[in-house]
């Protein structure tokens, strides 16, 4: 009979470094600039559109969405997200970075990339380029087991 040691199964082990990484990542965005996790992927996808209905930013950042509309519900509070009129889906709302969103954003950022470059300081470019297309492949097997439901 083969047993499961927790340790040496890797689903298990991915789940633990994300966790790690989020923690991390989390610790210093809310310590610096009072974001969430969650605020602080929305603000990011936000940033690099014109619009961006909450639907298409859950489907973007892989969150579910009533962590989609809480963090959108909060940066819409603080001013930094605007909601408009969808003119394609009356049903729907644009979300975008408001000008104190985007100055944000601009100081987050390069932040977010020191951040990055600490995490990765031990790995050399082809370790990342490899890891970079593991992860890919990772995703994408488990994409064929279990696609995303829209």
């Amino acid at each position: 009979m083969t047993t499961l040691k927790l340790d040496d199964f890797m689903p298990y082990r991915l789940s633990i470094a994300s966790n790690r990484v989020s923690a991390a990542v989390a610790t210093a965005y809310e310590a610096l600039f009072g974001l969430t996790i969650p605020q602080w992927r929305l603000i990011a996808v936000t940033a690099e559109s014109d619009g961006l209905t909450q639907q298409a930013l859950g489907a973007a950042t892989r969150m579910d969405k009533v962590t989609v509309s809480r963090a959108a519900v909060a940066l819409v509070d603080r001013g930094l997200v605007a909601r408009r009129d969808n003119p394609g889906d009356a049903r729907s709302h644009l979300l975008s970075l408001t000008r104190a969103g985007r100055l944000l954003y601009d100081n987050v950022a390069p932040k977010a990339l020191e951040l990055e470059a600490q995490l990765f300081t031990g790995f050399s470019k082809a370790e990342l380029a490899d890891f970079a297309a593991m992860l890919a492949r990772i995703e994408a097997a488990a994409a064929s087991i279990a696609p995303e439901r829209g």
